[in-house]
């Protein structure tokens, strides 16, 4: 399978679904900083919750695989942001929202990494974006103790990977931290997993 074989599938899906969420789903798009605790917020809204989880790193990893492309932080940023330029800024979400929406459970898109992402998944119905952030040290540590082939990465180079994608004005291109300001709750990780539960939880009581 080709990147022209997942394009085709996509825009196939999005022919035949609907154009907004089922009434009783709900879906929390979640962005902010790397190694800011974006996984675990995910596992727990899985496990915990029973949210059913489609991933953009995911989706990019996959073609990423097709491509033979090196599985890094570089090859993610590239081909996302060819994806988007080529059939629009919210193109990865709203592949990942056509899943979602077949699924009819409420569902998790992580990780919003655009405005563009951001206001298609609001235009589409019961959406709400979470974001998490957390002080950088304490996030390089984090992305140390993943051991992941895209986290293997000096300080050095983890602040210049955040920095590029931390703004731009090209909406094709990765604006988290206009995503931060775009969410209707931001999380602030420096504690335990027990405090990032307690802050979930507490968010979900308003949703």
């Amino acid at each position: 399978m080709t990147t022209d074989d997942f394009v085709i599938i996509c825009n196939f899906a999005f022919a035949e679904a609907k154009l907004t969420f089922p009434g009783d789903m709900v879906c929390i798009g979640i962005t902010g900083t790397l190694g800011a605790g974006k996984g675990t917020v995910v596992e727990y809204l899985e496990k915990s919750r029973g949210f059913k989880h489609f991933s953009v790193r995911g989706f990019l990893l996959e073609l990423i695989r097709v491509e033979g492309m090196p599985e890094n932080r570089d090859s993610m940023f590239l081909l996302g942001n060819r994806l988007r330029k080529t059939y629009g800024p919210s193109y990865v979400v709203d592949c990942l929202y056509e899943q979602a929406a077949g699924s009819g459970e409420n569902c998790i898109i992580e990780s919003v990494r655009t405005p563009g992402e951001a206001s298609s998944l609001r235009a589409k119905g019961d959406f709400y974006l979470l974001a998490i952030d957390a002080d950088p040290k304490v996030r390089f540590e984090r992305i140390l103790e993943r051991k992941s082939e895209t986290d293997n990465v000096s300080f050095a180079t983890f602040t210049q990977n955040e920095e590029r994608e931390m703004t731009s004005t090209d909406p094709n291109m990765q604006n988290i931290r206009e995503c931060i300001r775009m969410a209707d709750f931001v999380l602030t990780n420096n504690g335990t997993r027990e405090e990032l539960y307690t802050g979930v939880e507490e968010i979900l009581k308003k949703i």
